[in-house]
């Protein structure tokens, strides 16, 4: 027996370009260019199999990406900069500083690409990654995660910990099946 698709399902929504605020949710960042013209979101891989989930995530969005390594050789999945994820990043920065917007509400496809970006399991919790150099976007992450129906721990990794049966039913419910590539281990599930 196939369960409904909730409606904030990511599989029952048009990917669309605001989805990639997935990455902002967790550490990823937004920079504007050219006096706001132009804009690029990125994230850092902590996992090798990150790489072309996220990548697919942005394609399937119409948006290009590439894997781009640094001098220190820290991994990254990047946009280039683009007239249209101007809007993006501007609701996701204040001057050059990263903060949640105000009224954000969590869909199964902006949690899709955070359990992309910086999703993993620890024991019997799912965790989503925060942005360790971003603490004024905890409080409200958590608070957008509760309004979803999740209500989960800040820990200190930093991390909103997912625990319980139904929240995780939940959980995978928005985020919808692994990617191809994506390891059922590494993905959300009841």
């Amino acid at each position: 027996m196939v369960g409904q698709l909730s409606f904030f399902s990511a599989e029952a929504r048009t990917p669309a370009k605001a989805d990639l605020a997935g990455f902002l949710c967790g550490p990823g960042q937004a920079v504007s260019f050219a006096r706001g013209t132009a804009a690029r979101v990125y994230v850092e891989l902590r996992d090798e199999w990150r790489h072309q989930p996220l990548r697919q995530a942005c394609a399937e969005r119409g948006v290009t990406s590439e894997l781009c390594v640094n001098e220190e050789g820290t991994r990254f999945v990047r946009t280039p900069f683009r007239t249209d994820l101007t809007p993006l990043a501007a609701r996701w920065l204040d001057g050059s500083v990263k903060k949640v917007p105000a009224g954000f509400e969590l869909n199964g496809a902006v949690l899709r690409v955070w359990a992309l970006a910086a999703g993993s399991w620890m024991e019997s919790a799912y965790l989503l990654g925060l942005d360790p150099n971003a603490p004024q976007t905890h409080e409200p992450l958590q608070n957008a995660l509760l309004a979803s129906g999740l209500p989960c721990t800040l820990v200190g990794a930093p991390a909103l910990r997912v625990t319980g049966r139904r929240r995780l039913a939940r959980l995978a419910e928005l985020v919808g099946s692994p990617p191809h590539g994506v390891a059922m281990s590494t993905w959300p599930a009841a």
